[in-house]
């Protein structure tokens, strides 16, 4: 074999090369890896932590935003089924990134946002709330007079239960919901008793079954809300809410405020979740929309990945202003 010019053999040539590429080829792997797969602080900013409270409308909402999450943005969206006053504190902990319907809580907003500082709002979600209470619509046709409040003394024998006894009942949801019933009752002078179902969906089948069987209910419920497409509802008309009526929580003896619901995330996700938490703080729909995929979940039988499916689909004029470019 004539060796290439210089005396090095093509063997010896080969080996150089084969000593050369070696490092050279990891290091360009290495780098092609780094570039590829994000570090352990990447990957966790891909995650969104999501808490999902009692009541179709937030299961709505959520399932929405994880989906365009996931779909459209790629993050992971990790659910986290939770009472609804436990959320909050867990902002500190990191456990949470978003609590995407918050309805008030302004003694919650005072401790996390204000003097903590480990959360804040991400802007308005769109829907009006209202809560308050309400009779079935035969009630209020039949006793025309009974959405008024100075005359619930005169019926509370119409709405007495095995729970309430003497008194009539006046039923409420999760304790963990918003709610000054039990002040309300109190201060007004009021013969009844707050009975708490325990949850959204027994107040649902209790308005279901009052309004089918023509039975009394006085119930505390809230819009947005699915049901009222289903089933009539009249609202009691109590003492017209006014700033500070409710600021001493054991005093209140008004309706309640309208409420303008509100995204919370944490500080942390509001400065490292980049374009998830620029989706968040975008989102910003109807009662009506919210209805449409809370009433799928419930009435179509649809699991959230589904409901949220079928809106998107439908209204992709409403949520591609949503996205960020």
């Amino acid at each position: 074999m004539t060796p290439p010019q210089g005396g090095v053999t093509v063997a010896e040539t080969l080996m150089r090369t084969k000593t050369l590429a070696g490092p050279l080829l990891l290091a360009l792997l290495l780098t092609a890896c780094t570039d590829a797969a994000p570090t352990s602080a990447g990957r966790a900013n891909r995650t969104v932590n999501m808490d999902i409270h009692a009541w179709a409308g937030y299961e709505a909402q959520a399932a929405v935003l994880a989906y365009l999450l996931e779909r459209e943005l790629g993050y992971k969206v990790v659910k986290r089924e939770i009472k609804e006053d436990e959320s909050w504190r867990d902002f500190e902990s990191g456990e949470v990134d978003v609590i995407v319907e918050n309805w008030g809580h302004n003694d919650l907003k005072e401790e996390y946002i204000e003097q903590k500082k480990v959360a804040l709002s991400a802007g308005l979600t769109g829907n009006k709330g209202v809560i308050g209470w309400y009779v079935p619509e035969w009630m209020a046709k039949k006793y025309p007079d009974i959405t008024n409040w100075r005359n619930l003394n005169k019926y509370a024998s119409l709405f007495r239960t095995t729970r309430s006894g003497d008194l009539g009942q006046v039923l409420d949801g999760d304790p963990t919901f918003v709610t000054n019933d039990e002040a309300i009752v109190k201060n007004l002078g009021l013969n009844y008793k707050v009975v708490y179902s325990g949850s959204e969906a027994a107040l649902i089948k209790a308005a279901q079954a009052a309004t089918k069987n023509n039975t009394p209910l006085l119930m505390y419920f809230y819009e947005p809300q699915w049901l009222f497409t289903k089933v009539k509802l009249v609202k009691i008309n109590l003492p017209a809410y006014a700033i500070g009526c409710d600021k001493a929580a054991a005093k209140v003896a008004c309706d309640y405020p309208p409420y303008l619901l509100d995204k919370i995330v944490s500080k942390k996700f509001a400065e490292t979740g980049g374009k998830a938490y620029e989706l968040v703080r975008n989102f910003s729909w109807s009662n009506d929309d919210q209805n449409a995929v809370a009433s799928d979940m419930i009435n179509r039988k649809l699991n959230a990945d589904q409901a949220a499916k079928r809106w998107v689909e439908e209204n992709e004029i409403v949520w591609k202003d949503w996205i960020p470019r």
